[in-house]
């Protein structure tokens, strides 16, 4: 289904271009409304913010349609982010090559928000062979928990060097958050993550293309996915 623009003020191309601008680079809103106005068009920070948190989700549900299948072999792990001066939980999962897997903002960081996290992962990409985790408890614990529950054999992997991958992308996704000044809510946390985690996506080239579109920069791959 076709991303809807229908009674927004601004032209839809334009709308994009701050979307991307904000989750692809390190920027605040502040500085994307003063690079809009370089341009010629005068748009407040705030209606930017509500740009990203309506089209993000829209645009990564686009993605999953064509999306590149991922490795049997899964490296999970979680960090932070602060919400509302309060520190949350990033659970993020990829695969052997770096290749992003799901990722779940939770409140708790325990083995209910990481059963979630892998239940999430699952539902769209199928049961992995085996997952990486570091000593975490609840991680292990989810794991076993979902085996016993589903009939599955998923080993676990407990090895720290295997997991360098996964810590590695957390610095790539987080070096785009650093100037955003925290989030004032949970809910637009959650929207903001999933155009930053589409963006990341896009550049590491997990979209399928047409025959011919191999060439595509990420920005045209991402003004795609609304067309």
């Amino acid at each position: 289904m076709a991303i809807s623009f229908k009674g927004a003020h601004f032209p839809k191309d334009i709308m994009l271009m701050g979307v991307r601008w904000y989750v692809a680079y390190p920027l605040s809103y502040r500085h994307v409304e003063a690079l809009m106005e370089e341009r010629g068009v005068p748009v407040d920070h705030a209606t930017i913010q509500r740009w990203v948190v309506k089209y993000s989700p829209l645009l990564e549900e686009a993605f999953h349609r064509c999306k590149r299948p991922v490795w049997l072999s899964w490296r999970m792990d979680e960090t932070y982010i602060k919400v509302k001066g309060q520190w949350y939980y990033l659970y993020r999962a990829v695969d052997k090559t770096g290749q992003t897997i799901d990722f779940l903002l939770t409140e708790q960081r325990d083995e209910h928000a990481a059963k979630r996290f892998l239940i999430k992962a699952i539902r769209r990409h199928g049961v992995p062979e085996k997952i990486a985790i570091d000593r975490s408890a609840a991680n292990e614990a989810a794991i076993k928990s979902y085996n016993e529950e589903h009939g599955t054999a998923i080993a676990i992997r407990k090895r720290k060097y295997l997991n360098n991958v996964v810590e590695q992308d957390h610095r790539a996704v987080k070096r785009v958050t650093r100037p955003m000044l925290g989030f004032t809510s949970f809910e637009a946390a959650q929207d903001t993550r999933v155009g930053i985690e589409l963006m990341h996506m896009i550049k590491k080239r997990q979209m399928v293309v047409e025959a011919g579109e191999e060439s595509l920069t990420a920005a045209e791959l991402f003004y795609s996915l609304a067309a």
